[in-house]
């Protein structure tokens, strides 16, 4: 397995990457929004290749975090892997490369809402440890903070997603 950052030729692979895991097009729609927004980061929008195919797609973007002051976080969303190369490791490679990648990079937290039993092992907790405040209603231990090295006290308050998470 290969993983690496994507580049203009996988768009559409990782499109139908998203529309095969979750058996919809929100997520691949979600992911062209933010690519043509000010929210994407190129080198946080990682893929895993098997034998030169692309079968999992993960991607870090911005979202706001709104206290004393209006910040830049890391939002982890998705993460997604063909169904036939599931329950592999390739996913939880991905977000281990990915979460390695943002915190050399200065990045001071990612942000995800998911299975604890599943994000826990990567370092997540409960966002409600940090004074992090969800935006949507989900039981508190769904929406977990990692937190890197440049993380510091003043990253606290709600967490502000781009308009095009809501369709998601």
């Amino acid at each position: 397995m290969k993983i690496r950052v994507e580049n203009y030729q996988d768009y559409l692979r990782i499109s139908e990457v998203n529309t095969l895991a979750f058996a919809r097009e929100n997520e691949a729609n979600l992911i062209t929004e933010v690519r043509n927004s000010n929210f994407y980061i190129p080198e946080l929008s990682l893929v895993a290749e098997i034998d030169d195919i692309v079968v999992a797609h993960i991607m870090f973007s911005y979202i706001e975090l709104i206290g004393e002051e209006r910040l830049r976080v890391l939002s982890l969303a998705p993460v997604a892997v063909i169904p036939e190369f599931q329950k592999q490791g390739i996913g939880s490679n991905l977000i281990k490369a990915g979460l390695e990648k943002a915190d050399a990079m200065g990045e001071a937290l990612a942000i995800v809402l998911g299975s604890p039993s599943f994000y826990n092992r990567f370092g997540f907790m409960s966002s409600a440890i940090y004074d992090i405040k969800c935006p949507f209603d989900v039981p508190e231990d769904v929406f977990m903070v990692k937190i890197f090295k440049n993380f510091q006290v003043k990253y606290q308050g709600e967490v502000v997603y781009p308009p095009a998470f809501s369709r998601v």
